[in-house]
C-alpha cells in the first residue's frame, strides 16, 4: 500500500464502554459508519479475533467481502483498540485489500476515537486520489459524526443519512467537518497497534 492513509478522529462525550459496544458490535456497526451496509460475523477465535462478511450497497450493485478483526482493552495507559483487515474480489469495488485501526483514549469528558487505514485502489491510482480517496474519507468523518451523536444523546444514525449531511444550511446536523480528518498525513498508522501486523489475510 501507499503513503496516503487516511485518519479520521473525534472526541465523544461518552464513557469507554458506549463507545466501544456501539463501535464492536457489528450490527450496531453497520447502522452508523456507512462505509459498511451489513456486517455478519463469521467465525469467532479463543484469542478474540473474528472473521466476518461485509456488504456495501450501491446505486446498483452489492459489494461483498471479508475480513478480519481482533479488538483489545488491555493498555496501561487506558486506552483500547482494534485491528483490522478486509478484501474483496469484486472487481467493481473501489476498495480492495485494506487494512487499519481504531484507538479509543480516555479524555477529560469523554473518548478520543481516531481510526487510520489505507487499502489497494480498486479503479485505479488516479481515480482514486482525485475521487474515491477524498469520498471515503469524508464518509468516514461523516460517520465518526453520527456515531457521535448516538453515542452522547441516542440521535439513531438513520435520521443521517449521508445525503442529509451533504446539504448545505441548517445548523444542528452532523457533518465530516465535527471531526479531524486527513489524507497522506505522514504518521496515520503511527498508533495502530501491535495486533495489525499479526493479522492473517481475511
Amino acid at each position: 500500500m501507499g503513503t496516503r492513509a487516511i485518519r479520521v478522529e473525534t472526541v465523544i462525550a461518552a464513557d469507554l464502554d458506549t463507545v466501544w459496544r456501539l463501535t464492536q458490535d457489528p450490527v450496531a456497526h453497520a447502522r452508523w459508519d456507512a462505509r459498511f451496509s451489513r456486517i455478519v460475523p463469521t467465525e469467532q477465535g479463543a484469542d478474540g479475533r473474528w472473521r466476518f462478511r461485509y456488504e456495501r450497497w450501491m446505486l446498483v450493485r452489492t459489494i461483498r467481502g471479508t475480513g478480519i478483526a481482533l479488538g483489545t482493552r488491555d493498555a496501561p495507559d487506558g486506552a483500547r483498540t482494534s485491528a483490522l483487515r478486509f478484501t474483496t474480489d469484486d472487481r467493481l469495488s473501489p476498495l480492495r485489500d485494506g487494512r487499519g485501526y481504531w484507538r479509543y483514549e480516555p479524555v477529560a469528558g469523554g473518548v478520543r476515537f481516531i481510526t487510520g487505514y489505507d487499502y489497494e485502489p480498486g479503479w485505479g491510482v488516479v481515480l482514486d486520489r482525485v475521487f474515491v480517496r477524498p469520498l471515503v474519507a469524508w464518509m468516514t468523518a461523516c460517520s465518526f459524526a453520527r456515531l457521535r451523536r448516538w453515542a452522547e444523546g441516542g440521535d439513531a444514525p438513520e435520521r443521517w443519512p449521508l445525503w442529509r449531511m451533504a446539504l448545505p444550511g441548517r445548523k444542528g446536523r452532523p457533518r465530516a467537518r465535527d471531526c479531524s480528518w486527513s489524507i497522506g498525513r505522514p504518521g496515520a498508522l503511527g498508533d495502530a497497534p501491535a495486533a495489525l501486523a499479526t493479522l492473517e489475510a481475511p
